[in-house]
């Protein structure tokens, strides 16, 4: 038997257990859509160099938080009530 707890709180939960819900957060880059024009393509394989140059040095763990992350979380009733009340978890009393 598999056995689950909450995530956020700890509680045990058992695979069918109806209070039992799965919580999926993504993150990712709110890149614009790009106007190219054919001026700008005359720059491209330049600029394309020097991408590849700068992603060779860096840290591909920090490519990947730059980009896209996804979180799945397994949470009891109770929690997910918190999380669809407030699901950035702001401090109420923060400005």
């Amino acid at each position: 038997m598999i056995r689950y707890d909450c995530d956020r709180c700890g509680e045990a939960m058992s695979a069918n257990d109806t209070n039992r819900y799965i919580a999926k957060l993504e993150v990712y880059a709110a890149a614009s859509p790009i106007d190219v024009s054919i001026d700008d393509t005359k720059s491209a394989p330049s600029q394309l160099r020097e991408v590849i140059e700068q992603l060779k040095n860096a840290d591909p763990g920090e490519i990947e938080d730059k980009t896209y992350r996804s979180f799945r979380f397994d949470v009891c009733d109770n929690c997910r009530k918190h999380l669809i009340a407030n699901p950035l978890q702001r401090n109420e009393n923060a400005k």
